[in-house]
């Protein structure tokens, strides 16, 4: 089997687009798998984004209340802008409820993120995350909720209290960033391939099947890609 195909992707845990954009990496991923010649496996790390990082923890109102104070959205326009959202979520299957999605800063989601990696459940962790903020409804800045998230794809809840509370990851959180803004990223989802192809936004499947192809055919071919931009 060939070396795997290292994917770093920069993006939020409260960001709707990065959960639609997900789904099409997935399918794109999904596609490069089951073409013809594809044998090197995808290997996915998650890098930190914070959208608002002036977000408070416990934000007072609604999605549409921050649109609206925060933004200087209208609330019609507001709406309508979530409306859009969600319909082009039911296309890549999911169902989300952005008018119950809690706004919240999301600096502690990404620190537990970074302690999930080093458990090799930072894949879980994500899905978890953008699940319980987009579909269900809950509270991810939370230290207690972020636990109890935790615990369900297998971490220790009470590593999980140690490890937000003495803000472990904190520095791993503040590297990705910088490295987001070296490599002038301003918007989430943002998937960099191989260290070499960036996609920008959640492009259709066959956007990032044609770049992982591309990326596979050149690497066998000889040709030398950068160096990968995630820290370690």
């Amino acid at each position: 089997m060939l070396e795997p195909i290292n994917v770093d992707v920069w993006s939020d845990v409260v960001c709707p687009w990065c959960y639609i954009g997900k789904r099409k990496f997935e399918a794109g991923v999904a596609a490069f798998a089951g073409g013809r010649g594809a044998e090197a496996p995808v290997e996915v790390g998650f890098h930190s984004f914070e959208l608002s990082p002036e977000m408070p923890l416990d934000f007072e109102g609604t999605s549409i209340d921050f649109l609206v104070r925060h933004k200087g959205i209208s609330e019609t326009k507001a709406r309508q802008m979530q409306e859009h959202v969600s319909a082009i979520a039911a296309t890549v299957g999911l169902v989300d409820d952005l008018g119950a999605a809690r706004p919240t800063g999301t600096r502690r989601a990404h620190q537990l993120l970074h302690l999930a990696k080093t458990h090799g459940l930072q894949p879980e962790m994500k899905e978890r995350l953008l699940s319980a903020h987009l579909v269900e409804g809950r509270h991810v800045g939370r230290k207690h909720e972020l636990a109890d998230l935790a615990s369900e794809v297998g971490l220790d809840r009470e590593d999980v209290l140690r490890s937000l509370e003495e803000e472990e990851f904190l520095a791993g959180v503040r590297a990705d960033q910088q490295v987001a803004a070296q490599l002038g990223i301003r918007g989430v989802p943002f998937f960099v391939i191989g260290g070499r192809y960036g996609i920008s936004g959640a492009q259709p499947p066959e956007v990032f099947t044609k770049a992982l192809t591309q990326y596979e055919a050149e690497r066998a071919d000889g040709v030398i890609g950068i160096k990968q931009p995630g820290p370690a």
